[in-house]
Order: structure tokens, then sequence, then C-alpha cells
């Protein structure tokens, strides 16, 4: 019995779900500055997922600000989580793992995160290390905790935490990674933590958040006076950005709602009482843009995969198609992402790194 045969007889019964509802109202002004001057800057699909629905990200004329418009709700994000709701109803966690997570949808995700790895963390705590050694740090958005993981080879006497919302936290308890583990949002828990941590960071975490300024202002009521902030998002100045369009890997859409340039964040962290002692657009650059673009362009042309979100299953030979077609184009995707990382100097030289690191001390008076 086939794999598509199994997820038929494990299923109840196929449903297509709208998306409309998931939806917020649209917005008429800028989220950052309040501006009406909003212009289209891409509409696009589920790249990775293929679920249904459209997703349009719109840009501030007046501050640059680029955000979802009009924007998931907690019951759309949920549902375009990646392998988040339908589970269930599959009832056969092989189908995840071998269709999505492993499939083009799925090498484009990963490929999305493969320069977040350990080098780059390490790049990241050495840069905050030169202005303090914290005694005690708490990553937001951890996840499975691999930054603290990495972190405490760079700084083995600091004491990490880990704070989120997605259950993997546990395992990084489970190994070691993190001594304290807080779950739930950092602005739920903000007074709870009021001025206990002397280095916070957020890693690719603010793009995610409903509103990414609520964060800031969290993330200053945890930190001691003289701590510091290391933050690290998608630069959507980026050259890369404007090449690539919909295909750009930090997009991610509908998964990320805002992309705020360095110079607005900057500014915000001086109103809420930083000092910003370090700006960096180079070394955190994730080297994965051309081959996630070749991933995202290979899994939308070819036949989807037998998902629950389709009215119809796709027929054996559509589904033998998709899966010889997805073997083929390892070489291509392994060429393309060789090519990431050989050109990453000269793209990071010539404004094409697709993401910024800002470390910022707060300061007494704040």
């Amino acid at each position: 019995m086939d794999l598509a045969q199994q997820t038929a007889e494990r299923r109840p019964a196929r449903r297509v779900r709208g998306t409309g509802a998931r939806h917020e109202p649209r917005r008429a002004d800028c989220p950052w500055c309040g501006s009406p001057r909003l212009r289209v800057r891409l509409r696009t699909g589920d790249l990775i997922q293929r679920k249904p629905g459209s997703f349009t990200l719109e840009r501030c004329a007046d501050c640059a600000h680029t955000f979802q418009n009009p924007r998931l709700g907690a019951e759309g994000l949920d549902f375009y989580r990646l392998g988040s709701d339908d589970r269930q109803d599959l009832g056969h966690r092989d189908f995840w793992r071998r269709d999505l997570c492993h499939g083009l949808g799925g090498a484009a995700a990963l490929l999305a995160r493969a320069g977040a790895g350990r080098s780059r963390h390490l790049s990241g705590v050495r840069a905050l290390s030169r202005f303090d050694e914290p005694e005690s740090w708490l990553d937001v958005g951890t996840g499975r905790a691999r930054f603290p993981a990495a972190a405490k080879e760079v700084l083995p006497y600091t004491a990490f935490d880990g704070l989120d919302s997605d259950p993997g936290l546990a395992e990084g308890v489970r190994r070691g990674r993190v001594e304290e583990a807080h779950h739930g949002r950092l602005t739920e828990l903000a007074r709870h933590l009021a001025g206990r941590y002397d280095a916070l960071s957020m890693v690719h975490y603010l793009q995610r958040r409903p509103d990414p300024r609520a964060e800031l202002r969290a993330a200053a009521t945890v930190l001691r006076p003289g701590g510091h902030l290391l933050i690290e998002a998608p630069d959507p100045e980026s050259r890369s950005a404007r090449l690539l369009g919909k295909w750009w890997a930090s997009y991610r859409q509908p998964r990320h709602l805002h992309f705020v340039p360095l110079a607005n964040l900057c500014r915000e962290l001086d109103e809420l009482g930083f000092t910003v002692v370090d700006v960096d657009r180079r070394a955190p650059h994730v080297p994965a843009d051309l081959g996630t673009a070749c991933a995202l362009l290979l899994n939308r042309v070819l036949p989807e995969a037998d998902v629950p979100w389709r009215s119809k299953p796709p027929s054996r030979a559509r589904l033998g198609l998709r899966r010889a077609a997805s073997w083929a184009s390892a070489p291509l995707l392994a060429l393309a992402y060789a090519a990431d990382v050989l050109l990453a100097p000269l793209l990071t030289r010539t404004g094409f790194a697709n993401a910024y690191r800002v470390i910022a001390r707060k300061e007494p008076e704040a």
C-alpha cells in the first residue's frame, strides 16, 4: 500500500477551509508611523505548504515599514504553521515527514534556516561579548534552544534561559541547553521577569510577532540597567528582496508579519532608552537565497502533494511525478545552495545581505 492510500484510509474526509475569517481587518495606515501612504510591495500565496489563501505585503511610503495587510490573526497563524493542525486528520505522521518536511516545500523551509546554525549563533554571541560578559541571558523565541547551546561555547559561565510558547522548548530543557524555561510570550511575562537579565536576544523573532514595538518595550522591562539587547532580523532593504520578489526566503509568507527597516529599529531603541553600540549588515547574512528561491519555484510549478486542504486527491501518476521530480531536483538545489555559500562574501559587500544585527545597551536612566 502506498503513502497516498494509507493517508486516504486514515483521514475521515477531505475539506477545503476558507481563509477569510483568519485575517484581521485591513489597516488603512502604517502600524509603525501611522501614515496612510501605503503601497503594495507584493502579493503571494503559501509557497511552502501551498495551503489556500493569498497574502499581501504593503510598504509605508513615509517610514518604509513593510507589513502583512490584512494581517493573519492567531487562528490563521496556527493554521499556516508548518505541519500544525491537520496531523490528527491524517493520523499518519510519516506523511508530514516524507512529503512536506522532506519534500520541496520542506526543503525550502530548511534552506531558509540553513545559515542560522552554529557559526552564525557564535558570531552574534562574540559580537555582544565584546561589550559585556553577562551573568544571565534570556533567549526569546528560543524554540529548541539551539542558540543558547552554541552561546555556551563562548560564555561558559553565563546562565542561559529560554522563552517561547513552542512545545519544543521542553527538548531544550531536557538536553540541558537552558537552565530555566519560560513558557509563553515575552509581552505576557515581562512584568514577572522585570530587571532579571543582563542580556536578551531576539534572533529572527520580531518579524513573527504581531506588534514588534510591544516586544521591544517588553525587552526593555526585562533587562537590567546596563544590560544588552541583541536583535537579528531580515533586512527589507536588501537588494535580494527587490531582485527575488516573493521568492525571497525571508518573506516566508504568511508566517512573517513585519519587516522593520534598520533605521526605524534604531530610532525606536533610542526612544526606549537604549544606546545602539553595534550594527552589522554583513555577518548575519543567511546564505540560502538562491537555493530557497529554486526550491520554492519548483514546489510551486510541480503537482501538489496529497494534502488534506485539496478538494480532490491527486492521481497516482501526479504523485509519482512529484516524487520523481523532487529527487531529480536535488542536484539543482545543491548547486544553488553552493552558489549561495560561495557568493556570500561578494553579496554581503554589495548590499545583497538579507539580514542585519543590532546590539544596544539599556542606559541606567531608562
